[in-house]
């Protein structure tokens, strides 16, 4: 659980970015959750710039599924991960 992992690292506030305003409801709850296992957690809402506002980690996983390059979306270490975690791409 969230809540949990940020306990365990000494943590107090989860910060979780907004891509629309349709996002808002889900993380709301979200937030709401939380806070309820751990009265001490805040999160902070950050909204994305608007050059990233169509990206999804769905469709940055899908991409790189299917061997696409997903380096304009990621930091190069997530890359390498998604890479290790999804295996090589298809021929």
């Amino acid at each position: 659980l969230l809540a949990d992992f940020v306990h365990s690292q000494g943590a107090g506030v989860i910060l979780r970015g907004l891509r629309a305003i349709s996002d808002f409801e889900y993380e709301f709850q979200m937030a709401s959750m939380n806070r309820k296992m751990d009265d001490s957690l805040e999160t902070l809402f950050l909204m994305t710039g608007e050059s990233y506002t169509y990206l999804s980690s769905s469709l940055v996983r899908e991409i790189c599924r299917m061997g696409g390059d997903v380096s304009a979306f990621v930091h190069p270490r997530v890359v390498e991960a998604l890479r290790r975690r999804l295996g090589p791409a298809p021929e």
